[in-house]
């Protein structure tokens, strides 16, 4: 099945989460970058404007079919710029709140997924900023593997946080 290492992770980082405190979803550590909340977010952004972008390249006449690319670890080494709809916010969010966006975004994606043809999937592309294009087909595992990445970097903050004892949390962090 195209989703079972998507879901796989995605229990992953459900587990990661489980037991923390709202203030500590939302929390920075002290070192920086972002809260547990921010990079869920993201994750939840990333996944919604990829199946975007799928359904518009679908429509494309001009996309290309493109070679099947081998995609078998993620790496954060490649820093590339944002999307600017894929930047998490400062909003303070709840753990349901989190959970819930993750869930639409994946919903949205099998969506997409179902009501597209495999045979279009495979003969359109779409580009990736450091890899080039990729056929449709392969950005649905390919952000099973994005957010394993992702998996890492949560693990890790959330152990810098229980580390540091509280998180960096103030009034001002978060729009209204």
């Amino acid at each position: 099945m195209v989703f079972e290492g998507n879901n796989k992770v995605r229990r992953k980082i459900y587990q990661a989460i489980e037991g923390l405190t709202d203030d500590e979803l939302n929390g920075k550590p002290k070192s920086g970058g972002w809260s547990p909340k921010q990079i869920l977010e993201h994750l939840t952004l990333m996944e919604t404007y990829i199946a975007a972008k799928i359904l518009e390249e679908l429509k494309n006449p001009e996309s290309e079919r493109a070679s099947k690319k081998i995609l078998l670890t993620g790496s954060r080494t490649a820093k590339v710029e944002l999307p600017e709809p894929t930047k998490p916010t400062e909003q303070y969010m709840n753990a349901a709140e989190i959970k819930e966006g993750l869930h639409n975004s994946r919903i949205y994606l099998l969506d997409v997924y179902e009501s597209c043809s495999e045979e279009a999937l495979r003969n359109k592309s779409m580009v990736h900023p450091t890899i080039g294009p990729i056929p449709l087909i392969q950005w649905f595992p390919l952000i099973g593997i994005y957010e394993k990445c992702h998996l890492k970097q949560l693990r890790k903050t959330i152990d810098e946080l229980k580390m540091n004892g509280t998180a960096t949390i103030t009034a001002g962090d978060f729009d209204s």
